[in-house]
């Protein structure tokens, strides 16, 4: 059998009152807003890398993050596994960075982000962060075709 390439990354939504933060990322082919997050590094606790990457990108110290749900992309071709483990918390301190490293940061209204540009897995699995309970994503990428072959959301309650 294959050596199956395994990584994982997070996401961690900050929120303030009706506001979430997000970075305005431009690079890579991963264009549209989305919340900090990263490559967790090894051996880091997936937890403490949402945390580290909160920080590094930016400048906020986060706690008290809840777990929300995983995404997991599997590509079979060439033995990709992926998970995003993904949180969300209201609980933060300090000040956002004046040049941050991954894009601009931008709080966003919760009721004004459908006509703002966001990188499509993230688009689907916003709602989630704000429903009781967990969320569960598969996605099986097709690499003969550039795109996904299947996607199914779980909500667990």
């Amino acid at each position: 059998m294959s050596k199956i390439n395994f990584k994982a990354w997070t996401v961690c939504m900050i929120q303030d009152k009706n506001s979430i933060l997000l970075i305005d990322r431009k690079k890579d082919h991963f264009d549209g807003f989305i919340p900090p997050g990263g490559k967790v590094d090894f051996p880091e606790a997936i937890v403490d890398g949402a945390i580290r990457e909160v920080k590094e990108e930016t400048g906020l110290e986060v706690w008290n993050l809840r777990f929300k749900g995983i995404n997991e992309y599997v590509n079979p071709q060439t033995m990709d596994h992926y998970m995003i483990f993904n949180y969300i918390t209201s609980d933060y301190s300090g000040e956002l960075l004046n040049n941050p490293p991954e894009g601009s940061l931008h709080w966003v209204d919760i009721n004004e982000v459908d006509p703002v540009l966001m990188q499509s897995s993230f688009r689907k699995r916003l709602p989630y962060f704000f429903k009781e309970g967990t969320f569960e994503i598969h996605v099986e990428w097709d690499e003969e075709k550039d795109r996904a072959k299947s996607f199914d959301i779980h909500h667990l309650v």
